[in-house]
């Protein structure tokens, strides 16, 4: 996928986001999850140091050698990411306690996650998307 459609999707995902009640958590932290695997490859693709057919899905799934090199190239993408990931199993169809707690951290996460990836793009001067730029600040 490229630059372009991910700002996009995450944009919409964002959309979605700001209609949650304060009791959605579960919905606040799959919803963070997915923007931020766009914000992600927006930003690996901007890099260069992932082609537009190697999209994220989720850092677990990645291989070793794969996620240490998107690590490397984008720390706080990459441990935001996680650390949403790491969310999901105690508080999205788990019934560990602190639920609301968590989501807020995701969208907190996620809002990082944003901002980082418009940082990077702009910083490359690159004509990716700057309407949609604009809209995600």
């Amino acid at each position: 996928m490229n630059i372009d459609r991910h700002v996009e999707l995450a944009l919409n995902i964002g959309c979605s986001l700001a209609r949650l009640g304060p009791d959605d958590h579960e919905m606040a932290i799959e919803a963070a999850m997915l923007a931020g695997t766009h914000w992600l490859n927006a930003a690996l693709h901007e890099g260069g140091i992932a082609g537009e057919d190697e999209d994220v899905v989720h850092c677990s799934m990645l291989v070793v050698n794969t996620v240490r090199k998107y690590a490397i190239a984008e720390p706080v993408l990459v441990g935001a990411l996680q650390e949403i990931e790491d969310l999901r199993p105690l508080h999205v169809r788990g019934d560990v306690p602190g639920g609301a707690s968590a989501g807020h951290r995701a969208l907190d996460l996620l809002a990082a996650m944003r901002l980082r990836t418009i940082a990077a793009i702009e910083a490359t001067g690159s004509a990716h998307s700057a309407d949609s730029l604009q809209e995600a600040r």
